[in-house]
């Protein structure tokens, strides 16, 4: 483990030296990927693993990637999770999940794997359904399209760059229920892929939260640390943006890391992980769940799986232009980042 991580500390490290202004587009930093995150939350809504609306918002998945000229495909996985019912009684429920895996590749055998995932809450059970969480008509702008909308346009930008490492654009299923898809995916990687994988970049919940957090994996060496989550913090700070890292007030989260999402999984198989989110891990629990403080618009602080707020036309009024901006920031971000992690070379 130890050789692999410091193979790994070394080709980042090699990555950083090359850096390549933006590549030119005629769209503005941000304008793909909120484009994209409301054409994604308006067509599929619901887009609970195993249903017709996650097996279309893949295909669609599937096709823009095919579109800027990737390889690209669906892998279909089986799983399940515990549903719990009025009466206390719990059933497994079996689910057919689909991964959506774009192939961006390198000079070497190396990779980075960017990660969003495509499904909504499915209720886990009648408690959730009575409460509004989850369910056919969520459109999970948040939670997680937002996140797709970015891992699209990095996709875009990055197609016509030759990179020394390669990128795998990874859309997972089955987050919502337990990181299913994830877990999938990392079981179905070869230890050599495990190997070669230099980084996960995990993009989830951008939107509603105050502040953009860039945070590691908590086996994430230091050295790696600074490459990638110190990195993006000061490319944040030179765009202005305001971003931060968990401040660590909960023991359970140690200042710097993040947690509890797909990025998990791969954290905690040693490899390491750089979580984007926007939340707030100032308040509530001091977990990062409390995105933001309790208001009219946000009763818990939260979007969080609820049909009301985590939709469109519900963060339109309460945060106007918050989609288009925070979209906009996380590009300005993420791409140099990209670049320089995968050591683009000039066309």
């Amino acid at each position: 483990m130890f050789c692999a991580m410091r193979h790994r500390i070394a080709a980042l490290a090699f990555g950083v030296c090359c850096i390549l202004p933006a590549q030119a587009t005629s769209h503005p930093l941000g304008d793909i990927a909120s484009t994209q995150a409301r054409h994604i939350a308006t067509l599929f809504p619901g887009r609970m693993t195993g249903t017709p609306a996650e097996m279309l918002s893949a295909d669609y998945l599937r096709q823009q990637f095919a579109d800027m000229g990737y390889q690209s495909d669906i892998r279909a996985f089986h799983s399940r999770y515990i549903y719990t019912s009025r009466n206390k009684s719990k059933n497994w429920h079996n689910v057919t999940g689909s991964t959506v895996i774009a192939a961006h590749e390198g000079k070497s055998a190396q990779q980075i794997i960017i990660m969003a995932h495509l499904d909504t809450f499915a209720p886990m059970s009648d408690a959730d359904t009575d409460n509004n969480l989850g369910g056919l008509t969520l459109q999970g702008i948040d939670d997680n399209a937002a996140g797709l909308g970015v891992m699209l346009e990095l996709a875009e930008r990055m197609k016509d760059i030759p990179t020394k490492y390669g990128i795998r654009f990874v859309a997972t299923s089955g987050e919502e229920e337990g990181m299913l898809g994830a877990e999938n995916l990392l079981n179905r990687m070869s230890a050599a892929e495990k190997k070669n994988t230099l980084l996960v970049i995990n993009l989830d919940n951008l939107i509603v939260g105050d502040k953009l957090y860039f945070n590691s994996g908590k086996s994430t060496p230091n050295s790696v640390r600074k490459l990638t989550r110190d990195r993006a913090l000061a490319i944040a700070r030179s765009h202005g943006i305001l971003a931060a890292i968990n401040p660590g007030r909960n023991p359970d989260y140690p200042k710097g890391t993040g947690c509890c999402s797909d990025g998990e999984v791969f954290d905690k198989a040693g490899i390491p992980v750089l979580f984007v989110e926007a939340t707030n891990w100032n308040l509530g629990d001091k977990n990062g769940y409390q995105q933001r403080a309790k208001s009219k618009a946000f009763p818990d602080g939260t979007s969080w799986h609820d049909v009301r707020l985590d939709n469109q036309q519900h963060i339109d009024l309460a945060l106007p232009q918050r989609i288009e901006h925070r979209s906009r920031d996380v590009v300005k971000v993420m791409l140099p980042l990209v670049k320089e992690l995968a050591k683009a070379e000039k066309a």
